[in-house]
């Protein structure tokens, strides 16, 4: 039987035609009001005007307070365990031995060295290559004898590092060279295998060189090997310990910053040992600084500050392989980019890339984000932080934290908020606030992390150039800078490349004697521009 077409009950199907009638009458005399309005933006009513206006400075502490308890509280999306803080008493005022009896560390909490040990062994699965050369190595023990005292980021990618060097034979100890980047159980599961590790998340700057100090000044143990990022490293034991530095054999250093500072000593004749620029090496450059940067840069925005980056005005001070990394991810997404530069060369491949090269000046009072990534000081200035927009978001992607110029904000005019970790408001007098980002330093490692596999790739390459280093005949580097051999850096590569089942063509005899190449290689001059 079929059933009659659902019928409305008794008046109430005049209500709705008449309820209908009514909203279609608001909405479409709404439509013509603003299509009939001259061609200007529209003027809100007060009460929407006032929900634009800067909060008051009582509104905007209580609030700040709130979210800053909370955030302090809570685990950080990077890792489970790093930000979490079981009481307030630092690291140094702590007595704490790991399983074997042994106190010879400084880390948050051992307790958690079983978390760090899982982190490791993620890490390890994605970081084949690396552990390869261990298994293919340790039974020579390349290092055997080598005291390696590094100063890197500790992660769960940098320990994989560390347990390979020791693995070859080395003795290893350990600070990290940025505050922030820390991973508290990664470092203890260090702590927990005998590594010598002195190392926190949110150290002070005493903590920092502290830390430094106490790898490097230990009775009965003398550093012979130098592992540094950033240059802190080998800048301390050069001015507080000039003995020890002169019976270093080698130091590998893999930053810009750091790069720069032992060109600078060679430059005025005091580097008395030989060093490696692992930063030069195209497994590095092109990699760690490119393709690294090209993820991280947009991982780390992302989890600090929810921003959307569809349509965004963003300038990134500096186009090297950094800069282009992180100018690819956010073309990507649709923020439209500025570029600045000092070099004409880069400024140019900027252009052709689509990018327009302007001043900071030019743009600073437009862009919502501004992105650091130079190696140089003071590329934004005070000058620039009072004429950027309210809310834009300032970071930086270069290792040191010289190059925002964040100790010109530390003044009573302006009031710093706390509102995530690694995510502060600086506030200026009218109610404009600037989003600053890990306190100037550096963003991906600090608020987030970065790939795995392409940190592989870097450690690796570190690896090679403390075994070349170690193991070089006398006389075969000069107290000088260096950069990898050519073949070694295609060693590093072909070591990744089963990650992606590629199959390499050889060449046959009559190519090579045609090219005037030996069949293994190295199959590219030094001065070849990759």
């Amino acid at each position: 039987m079929s059933m009659p077409d659902a019928m409305p009950l008794p008046g109430v199907g005049e209500e709705l035609k008449q309820a209908k009638e009514i909203e279609d009458a608001e909405k479409y005399s709404f439509l013509a009001t603003v299509t009939k309005a001259p061609k200007k933006q529209i003027q809100f009513a007060d009460d929407m005007q006032e929900f634009t206006k800067f909060p008051t400075k009582t509104g905007r502490r209580s609030l700040s307070r709130s979210i800053s308890q909370s955030s302090t509280d809570s685990y950080s999306s990077a890792a489970s365990y790093t930000d979490s803080s079981d009481d307030e008493v630092s690291p140094r005022e702590k007595q704490q031995t790991n399983s074997k009896g042994s106190s010879n560390f400084c880390v948050k909490n051992i307790k958690q060295a079983e978390f760090g040990r899982r982190e490791i062994e993620i890490a390890e699965q994605d970081m084949s290559a690396l552990i390869s050369l261990r298994k293919r190595a340790q039974g020579e023990k390349p290092l055997a004898g080598a005291k390696i005292v590094g100063c890197t980021h500790i992660t769960a990618q940098t320990a994989v590092l560390i347990e390979t060097l020791c693995a070859l034979g080395a003795q290893c100890r350990w600070s990290a060279c940025n505050i922030y980047s820390t991973q508290n159980e990664v470092a203890a599961a260090l702590a927990e295998a005998g590594v010598a590790v002195f190392a926190w998340k949110g150290e002070s700057e005493d903590d920092f060189w502290w830390c430094i100090d106490r790898c490097v000044n230990m009775d009965g143990w003398q550093a012979n090997m130098i592992l540094d990022d950033g240059g802190d490293l080998t800048h301390w034991v050069y001015k507080k310990y000039p003995n020890v530095f002169k019976k270093i054999r080698g130091i590998v250093e893999e930053s810009v910053t750091g790069v720069h500072r032992l060109y600078q000593l060679s430059k005025a004749g005091k580097l008395c040992v030989p060093a490696m620029n692992v930063n030069d090496s195209v497994t590095k450059q092109k990699f760690d600084n490119l393709y690294c940067c090209r993820e991280s840069i947009l991982d780390g925005l992302k989890r600090t500050t929810d921003v959307m980056f569809g349509g965004k005005q963003v300038v990134v001070c500096g186009y090297g392989e950094v800069g282009k990394g992180c100018c690819a991810a956010l073309k990507a997404l649709g923020a439209i980019v500025y570029i600045t530069e000092i070099d004409p060369i880069c400024a140019l491949q900027a252009c052709m890339d689509g990018f327009r090269v302007v001043k900071l000046n030019e743009v600073i009072r437009q862009v919502d984000v501004v992105i650091t990534c130079t190696g140089n000081k003071n590329v934004v200035t005070r000058e620039h932080l009072d004429r950027m927009k309210n809310s834009c978001i300032v970071c930086n992607m270069g290792h040191s934290n010289t190059e925002i110029d964040v100790t010109s904000l530390r003044t009573p005019e302006l009031t710093w908020e706390r509102v995530r970790s690694q995510v502060d408001h600086v506030i200026w007098p009218d109610g404009k606030r600037v989003v600053l980002l890990a306190e100037g330093r550096l963003l991906n490692l600090s608020c987030s992390t970065v790939p795995t596999f392409v940190l592989s790739i870097t450690a690796t390459t570190q690896a090679l150039a403390l075994i070349e280093l170690y193991n070089a005949p006398e006389g075969r580097y000069k107290q000088d800078v260096y950069l990898l051999p050519k073949k070694m850096d295609e060693y590093v590569a072909s070591l990744h490349l089963p990650s992606f089942d590629a199959h390499l063509t050889e060449l046959t005899d009559d190519q090579a004697k045609y090219l005037g190449l030996n069949k293994n290689g190295p199959f590219k001059p030094n001065y070849y521009r990759y």
